[in-house]
Parts: C-alpha cells; sequence; structure tokens
C-alpha cells in the first residue's frame, strides 16, 4: 500500500519545518510595529495581513508544485495557470479578500520561449475571469540548480477592517458547505505521480486512460478558482457583504482534516462530515492504482472538495442559491472537539482525525 512519505513527502517533516519559517517571520513583526504595514498574527491562516491603515493588504505564495512535472511529460502547458492562480487567489478569499494582483516566478533549467507562452497565456485567461491583474514577475535561467520548471506566485489582496472571517463565531450546529473539485487542484502530486511511474512506468502519463483522453491530460484537469464566486457573496472591497460566513477553508495539501482544522483552530469545537461531495471516477481510480488508504487519500487530496464554508442552519438555504459553483451542505460543527469524515473514495469507511 502506497502513501504519501513513500513518494517522497513527509508531512509532519513539513508541518515543522513550516513552523520553523513562520516563527522566523514573526520575529520581523515588531520591526514595524506602530508603523503603516504592521503585520497581523494570525497563526493558521491561509495567508497574511498587514495593517494597512483604513484597510488590510492580504499577501500569500505558492507554486504549481510537482504537477508541472506531468505538463513537462506530454508538452501541454496551457491549463497551469489556472492552478498557479487559484493556489494563491483561493488562500486569500479563505479571510474574505478580493485578489487584486498576482505576480510569477519560474525557475527554468533552460529558457523555452513557447513554454512560457503556454504558462503565461492560461495564467492571463484565468486573471482576467476573476478580474485580477499581473504586474509583474520573473523568468530565470538558472541551468541545474532545477530539473525543468519550477512556477511560483505571489498574490496580493485587499479587504476592509470589519470583514476579516476569523472563524471565532463558529458555533456547534453550524453547517458545512463544500464547493466541487473534479480533479487533484495542484496538490499531492508526487504521490500521484509515484503512482503512475509504479504501476503504468515513466512514459505512463502518455498511456490512454479510462476517461477518453492519456493520463497526462485528465490529471493536468485544471483546479477550479473559486475567488469569484465566493466575492459574489462575500462582497468584494467597499461592497457590502450578502451572507454572514463564519468560516472558509481552502482544501490543498494536508486535505480536509490538515486545512478544515485552521478554520477551528480558535474554537475548541469539532466537524463530523457525513455527506461529502464523491470524488471523481479519475481520482477514485488514481486511488484504487495506488492502493492508497481512505484515510491516507483523505489527508493527501481535496476528494471531490475543493474549499469549504461554514454557516449558520438559516443562511444555509441562500448561500447555495447565490454560489455559482456547485457546492452542497456536507456537514456539521460538533462540540467534541475530532474531525470526523465519512469517506466516499475508493475504500470508503468512516474515520477520525485528532485535532
Amino acid at each position: 500500500m502506497s502513501d504519501y512519505k513513500k513518494a517522497g513527502v513527509d508531512i509532519k517533516a513539513g508541518d515543522a519545518a513550516s513552523k520553523i519559517a513562520y516563527n522566523f517571520a514573526k520575529s520581523t513583526f515588531d520591526s514595524r510595529k506602530g508603523m503603516i504595514g504592521e503585520p497581523l498574527v494570525e497563526d493558521g491562516s491561509f495567508a497574511g495581513l498587514i495593517d494597512m491603515g483604513e484597510f488590510y493588504l492580504v499577501q500569500g505564495d505558492d507554486g504549481v508544485g510537482t504537477k508541472i512535472e506531468i505538463a513537462e511529460k506530454i508538452g501541454k502547458f496551457d491549463t497551469l495557470g489556472y492552478d498557479l492562480l487559484a493556489m494563491v487567489c483561493d488562500d486569500a478569499v479563505c479571510l474574505g479578500a478580493e485578489t487584486i494582483s498576482i505576480t510569477n516566478t519560474l525557475d527554468t533549467n533552460k529558457v523555452d520561449a513557447n513554454i512560457v507562452s503556454e504558462l503565461m497565456k492560461g495564467l492571463a485567461q484565468a486573471c482576467i475571469e476573476q478580474k485580477i491583474v499581473i504586474p509583474g514577475g520573473e523568468i530565470a535561467e538558472v541551468g541545474n540548480s532545477v530539473n525543468g520548471n519550477v512556477w511560483n506566485a505571489t498574490a496580493v489582496g485587499i479587504l476592509e477592517k470589519d470583514k476579516v472571517i476569523t472563524g471565532k463565531n463558529i458555533a456547534a450546529g453550524d453547517k458545512i458547505i463544500a464547493l466541487e473539485e473534479k480533479g487533484f487542484r495542484s496538490n499531492g502530486f508526487s504521490l500521484v505521480r509515484y503512482i503512475i511511474e509504479q504501476k503504468l512506468g515513466k512514459k505512463g502519463y502518455l498511456k490512454p486512460s479510462p476517461f477518453g483522453k492519456s493520463w497526462g491530460e485528465a490529471l493536468l484537469e485544471p483546479s477550479t478558482i473559486y475567488s469569484a464566486a465566493l466575492l459574489a457573496i462575500l462582497g468584494r472591497f467597499n461592497q457590502k457583504r450578502k451572507i454572514n460566513i463564519k468560516g472558509i477553508a481552502h482544501i490543498t495539501g494536508g486535505g480536509i482534516p490538515g486545512n478544515f482544522n485552521r478554520v477551528l483552530k480558535s474554537t475548541g469545537l469539532g466537524a463530523d462530515f457525513d455527506d461529502l461531495i464523491e470524488p471523481s471516477p479519475m481520482v477514485k481510480e488514481i486511488q484504487r492504482l495506488g492502493n492508497i488508504a481512505e484515510d491516507e487519500a483523505y489527508k493527501t487530496w481535496n476528494m471531490g472538495n475543493g474549499m469549504m464554508l461554514v454557516v449558520a442552519s438559516e443562511d444555509v438555504d441562500v448561500t447555495l442559491k447565490s454560489l455559482s459553483v456547485n457546492a452542497q451542505v456536507v456537514g456539521e460543527i460538533i462540540k467534541e472537539k475530532i474531525i470526523i469524515i465519512n469517506t466516499l473514495g475508493a475504500f470508503p469507511g468512516r474515520f477520525e482525525f485528532p485535532i
């Protein structure tokens, strides 16, 4: 049975490194105390908040990870821009922020103008759809320092001080709404690639999948970008909030337990997911192919649930009617400090995850 660690990724080591990095980052905060740009301490937040006097600047970084290696294997780069934008603007919207700009850095062993054109064409298209600008970027040819391409981005957003979504008002009995995702987004691809290459060989991405396209094409399913759909109910900058969303979790690396936990961090509460969105047939087939245990899959991938919202029971209907993406009620906030998941992957079961 495979898992993320066998694929070369140690989640515990990564979490420990992230804590170390964040502690050093926090050590810089006092240097701007009392000045414009003083940061807020929000441990576990999906992005950083910077006090600009009348509003907050919101900033975060991420990348497409090793999903780009699949693009390299089949020579298809035009959808990765959606993944790059989703990773950063969907983090910012967890706080309620409107992303206004994104800059990107491409580190490559050798510049290829065709690859750059395809990457940027996709990113520009995604940004236009989300009303986000690209004011700058960097292409660095670094030779043997990288094997292929590494693509990362920084997003900048803005948010009124009275509209920050903190999760502090979440209460037992509140409902959890999930927004559907058909693919893996841009997370957990070290495990996906390990499965393909172990079972189908290094050229497995070019082989036909059961889904009418090659495995590489199926796996490059672009991330759904939720930001604009959520801002339609949260309100963009200087717009009123239409619905009281108490908490938002972006389900990326770490899956549902690792990311929804961040919404609950200040509440002492838990969650019972008893009616999750079912993963797509492609995701379940990868899980079967790799014989990935159900709890491991839900700790690694989004498994069909790309974003999650917490709302009061009386706000469920209006929230569902207002969303322009597929969504459903998937669970409830509970008093017990634990995350319970009735899974719907290749090997369904009921699992409990500590908080």
